[in-house]
């Protein structure tokens, strides 16, 4: 049955009261709340309502008679009938004496502080106090029946070959989240469930210690239990204690006289907030004993309040009376907490705004940030060098190890293995198999059979594994299973269908197979497809010497335009006016790279990319020019296009250092863009008073930039063309309508004649007339350039001087030029 519950004297006369309000007697109470109508129609809880119908609701006068009479009865008749006489049922049942509760949370106090009051994992060199850095946990409604349809229906609707939705998460499309002790004040009996790692045990000690302290359920005493212990204790005569015998020695232990009788007392009257964590880590063969006392105890003492952890999968129970939910992975806020807190901890306080920051900037490692353990991990790796290792893959292995072995060691447990040949080695290449085969087919998320079925091909092979299919399959489902509870690492999204806990790790898991397998040459097939670029850049942290993979990607990628005739008469060219630039300091890439995004609007490579080819100064100095920050008041006026353009107006000095050659280059092609794309555009995009504004400005930044050069020691012919292309525009201080009508009439002429000139005297401003599918070609192959340097900066990477210094002397050329070049590999 339900809670015991009874009234007290004041809850009595209060329901004697709405007993004469609404003119009944007992007995005719007891017939209207005997009929199913008159029941349905006068209460106001709907959740009492539904469990009314779902068990056939009936009342005896006997249990009228005790509601009268201040007897206990069973929780659901104690609330039928108040809530048809519309009382509020906390008001009047009856309590225990508060001093027994204070007497026993004083009694337990250093133990519980003891026991919950610090937590230390992994490398941590000391233990931290748990108040110094919790951080609330937020809870999700674990889905079952029609929400599992739904969410299954979700998947199907949705392209599930899509990384972002991967790397997104799906908690988006569960319901709202609610704040764990939230969800523990409204729900009586509660199981929380969660991944390994997602701090279930933290939230159940800083319950134990909020309530001790009275700052939640401030009416009860904490009891924390944790499950191993209490199923691997022995009592004098080694016998197994109950839940009842356990707690009354430890309230014993801790100095409570008369314990059995007050654990009782406490237990029966509802004040005892029981809080039972890690039925996961029980052993196998404690198992069936623990789920059978813990279900008998809850039954017993059903008006006390219990919260069980397990993780999620671990085994198959029921605890028909509990409420299952799920710990959320932490969002953002709860990330930037917890590091602000652990970081202040270890007296590192600024470390956390570089912390988050970095994170940010990092979106695989920041999928490991959502899962307690694996930020603690981060937190513990940022304190040495205030960054995160270059090397990702190693940080990455560290997490897996964390996950598959080190979480549990740490805590003596040890998991009963469910296939004996399947060690953590053979865990890990199970799974890099796993990633492989799904990564490889644009499986982000797939079904269960899949999974065991690979499983099943895998342990086949092993010693001793069973020929049987049958048999085969039962073991295929226990290792997935035991992967899926003990190790976080696959995750059950929705009913039958599985993920990586994160996509860091199936790509992690997939290059590991590459590399083990050497299958180099299979993975630069992809290496224009963006999905891959991850792998790309952990196979070549993971190898030894990456000179291999190296030389394998930079023939890939001279090729991938070599049948492209226009765009080789392109690169051609770009390669002949690197070499007739003499007075720089760059190096001849270098200047390739320079007049290739010049030359082609790559914007946005611009502004994220080019410092990766381009000389510290160079690329500094085009930063600032290409700069894409708008004056906030003019932003909001322009239009995306408009404000690319304005943007560099705005941005009005050219640095210094730029060698003459290539910044009047880039110069002129810019005034060029400026002056032919606003002389059709001010009237179109703008209103007429900041049309009239901005065509003055152009006007006097233009005429400022030619001024510039002018004043320069260059040749009479280019400086005879500059002076008379400065003369044509209209002066600063005419009046705004007229320069906007020079714009308007002159500009196209004016832009014609400085691209005649930049064709003629600088070699620049052709128009290539490249087709739509030309530029998408090329834009292929500049992303594949730019994953082949990434892959060359990590400092991490082992290559050769000789093959590095190869590699980024011929970025950029034509293919005639280098197809020859790595003919060994």
């Amino acid at each position: 049955m339900g809670r015991a519950l009874k009234a007290s004297s004041k809850g009595i006369e209060a329901a004697n009261q709405a007993l004469q309000r609404k003119c009944l007697t007992q007995i005719a109470l007891m017939n209207e709340l005997n009929n199913p109508d008159q029941l349905r129609s006068k209460l106001n809880d709907t959740d009492l309502k539904a469990q009314v119908e779902e068990k056939d609701f009936s009342i005896t006068r006997s249990t009228i008679s005790k509601f009268f009479n201040g007897k206990t009865l069973d929780r659901l008749y104690f609330l039928v009938i108040c809530d048809y006489l519309n009382l509020n049922w906390k008001e009047i049942f009856e309590r225990p004496p508060d001093a027994l509760v204070q007497d026993i949370r004083q009694k337990v106090r250093e133990d519980i502080q003891k026991t919950c009051g610090t937590m230390r994992v992994l490398d941590m060199t000391q233990p931290i106090d748990l108040g110094s850095i919790y951080t609330q946990v937020n809870i999700l409604e674990k889905i079952t029946g029609r929400r599992v349809v739904e969410l299954n229906k979700f998947l199907e609707s949705f392209n599930l070959e899509e990384e972002n939705f991967y790397r997104l998460g799906l908690c988006g499309i569960r319901e709202e989240r609610v704040e764990g002790s939230q969800a523990v004040e409204n729900i009586h009996k509660l199981m929380v469930l969660g991944k390994p790692g997602s701090g279930k045990t933290t939230f159940l000690k800083y319950l134990a210690i909020q309530c001790n302290k009275g700052d939640f359920l401030k009416n009860h005493a904490p009891v924390f239990i944790p499950l191993k212990q209490f199923a691997e204790t022995e009592l004098d005569n080694q016998t197994k204690p109950g839940l009842l015998d356990y707690i009354s020695q430890w309230l014993r232990d801790c100095g409570v006289i008369e314990n059995q009788s007050k654990a009782e007392l406490l237990l029966k009257a509802g004040r005892a907030f029981v809080l039972l964590d890690g039925l996961d880590e029980v052993r196998e063969e404690d198992s069936d004993r623990i789920i059978k006392e813990i279900r008998d105890f809850s039954q017993k003492f059903s008006s006390s309040q219990f919260v069980i952890t397990c993780r999620i999968a671990a085994r198959e129970y029921t605890f028909e009376q509990f409420t299952e939910v799920e710990v959320a992975d932490f969002a953002d806020e709860q990330i930037k907490q917890f590091a602000e807190c652990w970081f202040e901890t270890k007296k590192l306080d600024d470390y956390s705004q570089d912390f988050i920051q970095q994170l940010q900037n990092n979106k695989q490692i920041k999928e490991l940030a959502t899962n307690p353990l694996l930020l603690t991990l981060l937190c513990l790796e940022f304190e040495d060098s205030r960054s995160f290792p270059i090397d990702r893959a190693e940080l990455y292995k560290r997490a897996i190890e964390t996950l598959l072995r080190k979480w549990d060691d740490k805590r003596g447990i040890y998991r009963q293995q469910v296939y004996k040949q399947l060690s953590v080695k053979r865990k890990e290449d199970l799974l890099s198999q796993l990633a492989f085969n799904t990564f490889n087919e644009k499986q982000y998320f797939f079904k269960r059979n899949i999974v065991e079925n690979q499983i099943g091909n895998y342990i086949i092979n092993l010693p001793d594994a069973p020929t049987d299919t049958k048999q085969l399959d039962i073991d295929s489902q226990a290792v997935l299973k035991s992967i899926e509870a003990q190790h976080g690492l696959l995750v059950e999204r929705a009913r039958g269908i599985y993920s990586f806990s994160h996509l860091t790790f199936q790509e992690y898991f997939t290059a590991q197979k590459i590399v083990n397998d050497q299958q180099l040459p299979d993975l630069v097939e992809h290496i224009t497809e963006k999905r891959w670029r991850e792998v790309f850049l952990l196979s070549a942290g993971m190898l030894t010497n990456a000179d291999y993979l190296l030389k394998l990607m930079k023939r890939k990628v001279d090729g991938l335009l070599k049948e492209d005739g226009r765009i080789q008469e392109f690169l051609s060219w770009v390669n002949r006016k690197a070499e007739s630039i003499e007075e720089t300091s760059n190096k001849p890439a270098v200047v390739r790279v320079f007049y290739t995004f010049l030359s082609l609007d790559l914007s946005r490579y611009l502004s994220r990319n080019l410092s990766r080819y381009l000389s510290l100064d160079l690329s500094r100095n085009l930063s600032r020019y290409l700069s894409l920050d708008l004056n906030r008041n003019l932003s909001r006026y322009l239009n995306r296009d408009l404000s690319r353009y304005l943007s560099r107006v705005l941005s009005r000095d050219l640095n210094r250092d730029l060698s003459f050659d290539l910044s009047l280059d880039l110069s002129l092609d810019l005034s060029f863009d400026l002056s032919f794309d606003l002389s059709f555009d001010l009237s179109r995009y703008l209103s007429r008073n900041l049309s009239l504004d901005l065509s003055r400005n152009l006007s006097r930044y233009l005429s400022l930039d030619l001024s510039r050069y002018l004043e320069l020691d260059i040749p009479q012919d280019l400086k005879e063309t500059l002076q008379n292309l400065k003369t044509q525009l209209p002066q600063e201080d005419e009046e705004p309508k007229k320069i906007r009508q020079w714009f308007l009439e002159n500009g196209e002429s004016w832009s014609n004649q400085l691209r005649d000139f930049m064709i003629r005297d600088r070699n620049i401003g052709h128009d290539w007339q490249f087709t739509k599918e030309d530029k998408q070609r090329f834009l292929e192959y500049v992303d594949a350039n730019n994953l082949l340097l990434d892959c060359l900066e990590n400092k991490n990477n082992y290559i050769t001087r000789g093959v590095r210094e190869e590699i980024e002397s011929t970025l950029y050329l034509p293919f005639e030029m280098v197809e020859n070049q790595f003919s060994d590999v």
